[in-house]
């Protein structure tokens, strides 16, 4: 097994982070105390547990295989939560944590660039 760059692992720690993020509000979605009374509010939560558990299941291992698609693909991330930040959606009214996501994102996907596309032809 290759040894991965300290790059690699500050991005998928990074992914990771937004990934349990998004799971964790959508089991918050589900179980919160008059979320009963709410059904588009559980809904949400449910498509916020699978989004999250995608997440994290792509960034925990093609992703930290260092597999192209894993990479490619988490770039949801960070246009889900711009597009989120852009239209003034919820969850919350404060929108800092759609900036700190779009951040840790961001970071998780760039740090590591190299590493999935290595350059070549030089001396």
């Amino acid at each position: 097994m290759r040894r991965e760059s300290t790059y690699t692992r500050l991005g998928w720690i990074c992914l990771i982070v937004v990934g349990a993020g998004i799971l964790g509000f959508g089991l918050v979605a589900v179980v919160a105390p008059g979320s009963g009374n709410q059904p588009l509010m559980r809904a949400d939560g449910l498509a916020s547990i699978g989004l999250g558990l995608f997440g994290v299941m792509t960034t925990w291992v093609p992703f930290r295989r260092g597999e192209r698609w894993a990479w490619v693909t988490l770039w949801f991330y960070p246009v889900f939560w711009a597009v989120h930040l852009a239209a003034r959606l919820p969850p919350g009214k404060d929108h800092i944590h759609q900036v700190v996501f779009i951040v840790l994102s961001l970071a998780g996907l760039l740090l590591p660039v190299r590493e999935f596309f290595p350059r070549t032809g030089r001396a």
